[in-house]
């Protein structure tokens, strides 16, 4: 049940330098002042024969590792001395070259004293970000980054970020860049970068090794470094955080079990590669502070592939995490959040970098400080690390996913994904589970099918997320959950082994089976076989359940609906995990419930094959589950999604089989973009900033709005189809479905303009809001009348939170006029459940 790594990391992030020359004189630069000498003999400017060499080994390599996504910082020396002409072929040949499919996030990081007007310009019009290295106020920042001759360079600096924040170049402000010099007033600082209004804000402790020491003054204390960083954070968090840190929000994710923004904090993989003027391939440019040649790799563009690159020893050996580090780092109890520190900042003469950081008590204040600023010992790691797991989509995929649709294949992949993490969750949790970890391993080398068709069930990823948060929070939760998992494969599998499951609420619980009714509690033994099973509960009778369908009335099996074109979706009403979608599920269905459901989903899936085919196609691949909610008491429509139940939606079962079509359509959206989230960076989650969503009052941060925008494509497009239903017709449900499309339309396509003007896209996210765009600009054209202004205040749905938690359905209506369908709508009819098939 577990997963070897690959032997390779692919790069995803690439330095090219452009110019090997810089026009400032910084006394603290690690390229020109420290241990390095290897820029003197490096041509100044990057020939165009490099260039073109570098955009085709780049392609190869996003082709061969399936990349959706490569980032490219233009870099030097400084980049700018390289010119107009050069920095337009260096874009023009990477976007060229590139495969179809990957995305290109390509930025700059300048100086900021040549930046001008024609290179912003330049750089609107070929999609390239620029970030800004400034120390903070003039005194501050002429502490070091000064010219030759010792004139300041900050009113140059300060014009050029002027020029990033006027509107017409605020999307290409990637952010501040700045290096810790305590002898700088640390508050003065901050409060000298947040007047420029930045998106965001990097502070770096400056390059040092166990040789060459950081000052430390001795009147600033034993750790000068940690306490300015604190004093900072102290101040950033009493203003509210006002934009993002990426050092701060580092610490707070890996504190947490989640992945760090930078290589200089926890023990993700390293995934970079400089590309110098020559064309040789380096590793990270700070280990030039190490000494002479340290980042060398003996590799070049011509005769070598990024592959042998990412092979070479100094790159694997930044890639090992923490079997990497020291003994003394591997014995650490902040070693997840720190990491050892920046590699570079690890050597010492005679040992290489098999020490710890020469920050290793700065880092260890910090960490734990900052720790006890915003946790409790019980939250800590509240929210457990989804494993990392490779890319799973290709290009084409998310482009079609971009437009909110996905056909069978696209959707299928995504469940593979989510196999898989569901997979790595039970191996984080099972080994403690004793007996049936084992016999679940067993059955997954014996019949890796029949667990897969259980792992697969939505509530399984569920279960073994709520394990690892009790887990972090305090005593482990209950484990009884794995003996049932284990228990259904063991019935699928046909085997005749016997196992002991807990009994929860007087019955045993087989998900994606049933559950039995055994009374009382404790222990019961279930038995496999190849036509049924038995389950003995203690000092009660055996039980027999046929596959067959001879089965007594305490056999509550789960009820599935076959429906045309091949969907079969399950009413799940047996789970206990099923509680998992933020509003109360309903018990078990009754026959007549359950006659209505049926009715109901066959109409429904009538008008979506008919009218949404494209929406269609993922929802008979991907949604395997529908569990009944209770319905509002005061009569507004119910729908959700959850995060960590890819699968699955709740819906409190509407009147009229079209609203069951568009939440279902709806909230498939959310279950869509959670899993693509899942793998696929589209946004900074370092932006803790809230934006306004147009169907709501409150602002939400941009997971929220991200998530509200992909669902209401499909609302969108569902009206879209109800209008064009009613082309030349009247009356009032042809004014409801066109004054539905004009409000949806309205309110999707200003979401898409605030993603975009967000400035925390990744350049997938940017793409794939592209594409959001693309699917809503037809409706746009659609003619809607005089009345077409919409309204749907009188008939919200219950509303809750669109985030990463889950997202539940709001501002969708709960009702239609009597045709809104186009073809007069009726009750769910009461049919008999005759489409119910078994597992």
């Amino acid at each position: 049940m577990t997963h070897s790594p690959e032997a390779l990391v692919p790069f995803g992030q690439f330095v090219l330098k452009v110019h090997s020359r810089c026009d400032l004189a910084c006394d603290h630069c690690y390229v020109y002042e420290h241990a390095d000498t290897s820029w003197r003999a490096r041509p100044r400017a990057v020939g165009e024969r490099v260039l073109d060499q570098a955009a085709r080994r780049i392609a190869e390599h996003a082709r061969t590792h399936r990349l959706p996504a490569v980032h490219v910082v233009l870099h030097g020396g400084e980049p700018l001395l390289a010119g107009p002409v050069l920095l337009r072929r260096a874009a023009e040949r990477l976007r060229a070259e590139l495969p179809e499919g990957c995305a290109l996030d390509l930025r700059i990081h300048t100086n900021g004293v040549r930046l001008d007007r024609e290179f912003c310009e330049l750089f609107a019009e070929l999609g390239i970000k620029v970030g800004i290295s400034l120390d903070g106020g003039r005194a501050a920042n002429d502490r070091h980054r000064r010219f030759a001759d010792g004139r300041s360079s900050h009113p140059q600096v300060l014009a050029a970020v002027e020029l990033l924040r006027m509107p017409e170049f605020r999307h290409l402000y990637a952010g501040l860049l700045c290096t810790i010099d305590v002898a700088n007033e640390p508050v003065g600082v901050l409060e000298a970068l947040l007047a420029l209004d930045p998106p965001r804000i990097d502070f770096l402790l400056p390059h040092a090794t166990w040789d060459t020491p950081p000052k430390r003054p001795a009147e600033l204390g034993e750790h000068p470094y940690a306490d300015w960083l604190l004093t900072v954070h102290q101040h950033w968090l009493a203003l509210g955080r006002p934009v993002p840190v990426r050092t701060f929000d580092s610490i707070a994710r890996t504190l947490r079990g989640h992945s760090s923004l930078t290589e200089s904090l926890g023990l993700d993989p390293a995934d970079l590669v400089v590309i110098e003027t020559d064309g040789s391939f380096e590793q990270a440019d700070s280990l030039k502070t190490a000494y002479d040649g340290a980042p060398a790799t003996g590799f070049d563009l011509f005769a070598n592939s990024l592959d042998e690159v990412a092979r070479h020893p100094g790159m694997m050996a930044r890639q090992s995490g923490l079997a990497g580090l020291s003994q003394a780092c591997r014995a650490c109890p902040v070693v997840r959040s720190c990491g050892g520190g920046l590699y570079a900042h690890r050597w010492r003469e005679g040992a290489g970098f098999d020490n710890p950081s020469v920050f290793c008590g700065d880092l260890m204040r910090l960490i734990t400080t900052i720790r006890d600023r915003i946790t409790t010992p019980a939250t800590v790691a509240a929210a457990p690390p989804v494993p990392s797991a490779p890319a799973v989509l290709t290009g084409d995929q998310l482009d079609q996913l971009a437009r909110g649709h996905g056909d069978a294949a696209t959707i299928a992949a995504l469940a593979a994904g989510q196999l898989d993490l569901t997979r790595r969750l039970l191996a984080a949790v099972g080994p403690a589970a004793g007996e049936s970890w084992q016999l679940l391993a067993e059955l997954d080398a014996q019949a890796p099918r029949a667990v897969d068709a259980v792992l697969a069930h939505p509530y399984v990823r569920a279960w073994a997320v709520r394990c690892l948060r009790a887990d972090a929070e305090g005593p482990r939760a209950d484990l009884g959950g794995l003996a049932e998992i284990a228990a259904a494969a063991l019935l699928r599998a046909g085997r005749e082994e016997e196992l002991a499951v807990p009994v929860r609420g007087g019955a045993v619980h087989l998900p994606t089976l049933g559950r039995v009714l055994v009374g009382g509690a404790g222990q019961a033994r279930v038995r496999g076989g190849s036509e049924g099973f038995t389950v003995r509960a203690a000092g009660g009778a055996e039980q027999v359940v046929g596959f067959d369908g001879s089965t007594g009335e305490r056999w509550l099996p789960v009820r599935r609906v076959a429906l045309a074109g091949g969907w079969t979706v399950a009413l799940e009403d047996t789970d206990p995990q099923r509680d998992s979608h933020q509003w109360p599920v309903e018990e078990r269905l009754t026959e007549e419930l359950l006659a209505d459901w049926t009715g109901a989903l066959r109409e429904a899936w009538e008008l979506t094959r008919r009218d949404l085919p494209r929406y269609a196609a993922g929802i008979a691949a991907g949604l395997g589950t529908i569990t009944p909610l209770r319905p509002s008491r005061a009569g507004r429509q119910i729908s959700a999604a959850a995060r960590q139940a890819f699968g699955a939606v709740g819906i409190a079962r509407p009147a009229t089989a079209p609203v069951l079509a568009l939440l279902i359509a709806h909230e498939f959206q959310h279950v869509k973009l959670g899993a693509v989230l899942d793998f696929h960076d589209l946004y900074d989650p370092a932006d803790r900033r809230h934006y306004h969503a147009p169907w709501r009052e409150d602002p939400r941060p941009l997971e929220g709005l991200l998530q509200g925008t992909y669902a209401h494509l499909a609302v969108t497009e569902f009206w879209g189809t109800r209008v064009a239903a009613y082309d030349g017709v009247g009356g009032e449900a042809a004014e409801f479905a066109r004054g539905q499309l004009a409000l949806w339309r309205g309110h999707t396509d200003r979401a898409v303009d605030t993603l975009l003007g967000s400035g925390s896209l990744t350049a997938l996210g940017e793409r794939f809001a592209a594409g959001m765009r693309a699917t809503v600009a037809p409706w746009l054209a659609v003619p809607v009348g005089a009345g077409g202004s919409g309204s749907v205040a009188e008939s919200l749905p219950e509303s809750a939170s669109e985030g990463e938690s889950g997202s539940a359905s709001e501002s969708l209506p709960g009702s239609l006029p009597e045709s809104a369908s186009g073809s007069g709508e009726r009750e769910a009819e009461r049919a008999a459940p005759a489409a119910l098939t078994s597992p």
